[in-house]
């Protein structure tokens, strides 16, 4: 069967979608695909997403800037300097707790946990005010929106504001968080201080926000793995990587968008400079050939290589940050609150189709 397929994006535009586990992991890791396109206005879209739904950079030195702002950032996201954050992340994740567990059944899960924990993490290690909470994950929630490009064109703009506003603040009153740092490095600007701080904002919370709903998700319609982890709470770190695998699709705009930069082959078809490829991480993350029955949730789970944060020079830095997030959320949720259970048919779950990460709107439960 061939990895590679002609479909159309949402938007109606041309574009290759490759499927393959190891097609789509080589690829992730080829400079012969990029972000950046010779002609923009006139390249493939994915949606209306002023983020992600079409060509980002500059084509003649991506590489370079690409290069530089992940040796700027990779410090702060380095798995020994997040391994400090580990406490902290526990104590939030604890308080929130709390809250649920005061408040009493039924909650909405999505509402008391996995919207507001990666948000609090992410405004302490920026050094954020989470009383703008509000404010920017309304921005985030536009500037992702890809069905109307003139709210992202508006949310993106109003979150890069606030980055700058921010900036100013940084300057000003330095703390001991990201922003402050990266105000602080030589050679960057405020522009690039406030451009960079505010794409980790978004891309920050978004989609762990995702991970921690549909993984509660699955785990909550899979009694069985629930239960596993109940009686051995060890096998938490292994649940945290099978619900990655398993829950990579989202529900959002399908493929990581990559864009030619030379003509070349992919089992046999050509793909040429400036085509739109877009590599379907959910469905790598499903390959039977990489994982035995795929659609099963094995907790135990021996393969453990997925792609949900990417492969090489483009790995996601956040990913350290991330497995933070999720080992201590269900570490902690479990086994406090081990008959948690689903209050409606998960076919009737609502999802967000309209936001780039795609996930759950509302997770109620009871327990």
């Amino acid at each position: 069967m061939t990895a590679i397929h002609a479909v159309r994006t949402p938007v109606g535009h041309e574009a290759w979608l490759v499927t393959d586990y190891a097609q789509v992991r080589r690829l992730l890791d080829d400079d012969r695909l990029g972000r950046s396109h010779r002609n923009p206005e006139t390249a493939s879209r994915t949606g209306e997403s002023a983020l992600f739904g079409r060509p980002l950079g500059d084509f003649d030195t991506e590489e370079a800037d690409h290069s530089r702002m992940r040796a700027l950032l990779q410090p702060h996201f380095s798995p020994r300097h997040l391994r400090s954050l580990e406490p902290r992340v526990a104590a939030l994740t604890a308080g929130l707790l709390d809250e649920l567990a005061a408040q009493g059944p039924p909650a909405d899960l999505h509402a008391r946990l996995a919207l507001p924990l990666p948000i609090l993490v992410i405004c302490e290690l920026l050094g954020v005010p989470y009383a703008d909470r509000e404010q920017f994950r309304a921005w985030a929630e536009d500037a992702g929106n890809v069905r109307d490009h003139a709210r992202s064109e508006r949310g993106l703009a109003e979150l890069f504001d606030y980055g700058r506003r921010m900036v100013e603040r940084k300057r000003a009153h330095p703390g001991d968080d990201v922003m402050s740092r990266l105000c602080a490095t030589d050679g960057v600007s405020d522009e690039e201080a406030a451009t960079m701080s505010m794409f980790l904002l978004f891309a920050g919370h978004e989609t762990t926000v995702v991970q921690i709903g549909l993984g509660a998700m699955l785990l909550l319609t899979n009694r069985d793995q629930w239960r596993a982890l109940v009686d051995d709470p060890a096998l938490i770190p292994h649940a945290v990587e099978e619900l990655l695998r398993a829950t990579s699709g989202g529900g959002g705009v399908g493929g990581v968008p990559r864009y030619a930069r030379t003509d070349f082959d992919i089992d046999g078809v050509t793909i040429h400079a400036g085509d739109l490829v877009l590599l379907d991480i959910n469905a790598a993350n499903h390959d039977p050939t990489a994982f035995p029955d795929p659609q099963c949730v094995d907790v135990a789970r021996k393969e453990t290589a997925h792609l949900t944060f990417g492969h090489g020079a483009r790995y996601c830095i956040g990913a350290p940050l991330a497995r933070i997030e999720l080992k201590t959320i269900f570490g902690q949720l479990i086994p406090r609150f081990p008959s948690m259970r689903l209050t409606v048919d998960p076919e009737t779950l609502p999802t967000r189709g309209d936001v780039l990460a795609g996930g759950l709107a509302e997770l109620p439960v009871s327990w």
